[in-house]
């Protein structure tokens, strides 16, 4: 809560002076029965027309006042609230990015877009909403009864049973309500979930024909999100007749009664219009505080929501190093062992093994070998469950996460770019980049006719690269991770789309971009990795093999056979 605290901070002038706005409001609120009582007994059953005009004048002039008051409070209740919800946002967003995969996986990305979305929208309307009525209908309720009072001590008792017995209702209305509001919002993020699912996925979806069973599936669980809405609403909806019944009845009280007081002169007739009017005002404030109570209890079970993602904590500490030891080997394994903190399976079990700067190395197994897991620890997405990994004879753990990773250029199994145009795309790593820079590193990713086909670099990508193939969408990120200037470069998986001829010229231009570039490349193609310096065989999370192309096809049978099953030749 202290995040959440310190973005409303920033607006305490808004929370102070809103609400103060909205009181001077209710108060020249709670004169007009008084002046109205005044005009009826002075102005027209006295038939004094200048009381009358005078009386009116207050009015109006307590109408503009209330105006000026309460246009004063909307704009800083505007402010504060927009303000607050954009503060959040951006704070929760900043959150987001410091958490490592681990949390990430965690929570599930389909409940943080529902977080940042649908929650922060119900704290802004909670904040608005306590801005401009949160102060004035307590306020009004309390004064419109201790007005009463000062008219008439016996009418009073009236306002008296009917304010307890309207609190009563609001009581049990809410209680039956508020824990249906927590399931609704995680109802909402399994809708978020399937949408989120179908529009990533929709080709995979209508090639296999899916798409009734979707829409079938996506009905039900917005069906459950109705249904707790449905149950609330009928829950809410006893409250306005309830009430109405319950003010009327007092209405109907100060009628009878106050008609008797009137012929035997205890009360005049403006009095009991003035008893009315503050009835119909407790009326309405106590409508307005049942809906108080609803937006009240909805953003208290967002906040609570967004709450959680400020107190997750990143598991992985920074360290505080920037630079290692160019001497050592640039990458280097010592005993590791991980698994994915969900899982009681280990992925990856007593690894060893050396990489020198410059050098080419190959990471090759079957599907499920641990090959990314292991590409996804050198840059510490992860942290490994013990061992260590030395970047440069330094543990991983010691660097800053800036400096380590500012060390790798990564090019993942998917392909991702983002929407603008493609230099916008290319310079992500390196915003100064050169025209120079980024035609060195266009060429050597094979990229040039891409860039030629749409025209130049000026040409705009559509969200995830769209209007790419694959095999361009693929080329296109390996030259944004070149452009990077990276030390090492990992190429998970990152030309399954290519075509052998060019897969064989994008390797050869690797060999050459840049002395000292240590090259990692994922693959399950032996041609791929067959020239490397360096060729790790993965079988189950377990080192299988190590060692040239050469040696490992006279040692290793797993090498063999994926080498015999791929017709790649010695």
């Amino acid at each position: 809560m202290s995040e959440i605290n310190t973005c409303l901070k920033q607006f305490k002038r808004q929370l102070i002076v809103g609400p103060l706005f909205k009181w001077l409001e209710a108060i020249l609120e709670l004169f007009v029965p008084l002046v109205m009582a005044s005009m009826i007994d002075l102005g027209i059953r006295g038939e004094n027309t200048r009381h009358i005009y005078e009386m009116g004048a207050i009015l109006v002039g307590l109408s503009v006042f209330g105006l000026i008051f309460a246009l004063l409070c909307q704009y800083a209740a505007a402010v504060a609230s927009t303000g607050f919800s954009r503060t959040l946002r951006s704070r929760l967003f900043e959150h987001i990015g410091k958490l490592g995969y681990e949390e990430l996986d965690h929570i599930g990305s389909n409940s943080l877009i529902t977080r940042m979305t649908n929650d922060v929208n119900q704290a802004e309307t909670a904040l608005a909403m306590f801005i401009r009525l949160a102060v004035r209908a307590p306020f009004i309720i309390i004064g419109a009864a201790v007005m009463a009072l000062l008219i008439d001590r016996t009418m009073s008792v009236i306002f008296v049973v009917i304010i307890p017995l309207v609190s009563l209702v609001l009581y049990l209305v809410m209680w039956r309500a508020v824990p249906y509001y927590n399931q609704r919002q995680r109802k909402l993020d399994t809708v978020s979930l399937i949408t989120k699912e179908n529009l990533e996925g929709s080709r995979v979806i209508r090639a296999f024909s899916k798409n009734e069973a979707e829409r079938e599936r996506f009905e039900q669980s917005a069906g459950e999100v109705q249904k707790i809405a449905t149950h609330v609403g009928n829950l809410s909806a006893i409250l306005n007749p309830a009430i109405f019944t319950i003010l009327n009845g007092a209405i109907l009280a100060i009628l009878w009664f106050g008609g008797v007081q009137v012929n035997v002169g205890g009360l005049t007739q403006g009095q009991i219009i003035a008893l009315v009017s503050y009835t119909t005002q407790i009326s309405l404030m106590l409508i307005v505080l049942a809906n108080l109570i609803i937006i009240f209890t909805r953003a208290s079970a967002s906040i609570k929501r967004l709450a959680e993602i400020f107190n997750i904590k990143p598991a992985m500490t920074e360290g505080t190093l920037l630079e290692g030891n160019a001497e050592s080997p640039k990458i280097e394994f010592r005993d590791v062992q991980f698994k994915y903190p969900a899982s009681e399976e280990v992925a990856l079990d007593s690894l060893n093994f050396k990489v020198a700067s410059g050098m080419t190395f190959g990471i090759i197994g079957g599907t499920g070998a641990g090959k990314s897991t292991l590409v996804n620890l050198l840059p510490r997405f992860y942290d490994v469950t013990s061992g260590e990994i030395l970047i440069d004879g330094v543990n991983v753990k010691e660097y800053a996460f800036t400096a380590l990773r500012k060390k790798f250029g990564i090019v993942a199994q998917q392909a991702v770019l983002f929407e603008g145009t493609i230099h916008e795309n290319l310079t992500m790593a390196n915003e100064n980049a050169t025209l120079e820079e980024l035609e060195r590193a266009i060429a050597a990713a094979q990229a040039r006719n891409v860039i030629e086909a749409k025209e130049g670099m000026d040409a705009l990508l559509e969200q995830g690269g769209r209007n790419l193939s694959g095999g361009q969408r693929q080329r296109l990120t390996i030259a944004r991770a070149l452009v990077g200037n990276p030390e090492i470069l990992i190429l998970d998986d990152a030309s399954s789309a290519l075509d052998y001829a060019t897969d064989a010229a994008l390797r050869s231009a690797l060999a050459h971009y840049k002395e000292g570039l240590t090259v990692c490349i994922v693959s399950q193609r032996a041609n791929s990795v067959k020239h490397a310096d360096l060729i790790l065989v993965l079988d189950e999370g377990q080192v299988a093999g190590l060692g040239t192309h050469e040696s490992l096809l006279a040692s290793c049978s797993i090498y063999q056979e994926i080498c015999e099953s791929q017709g790649v030749a010695s």
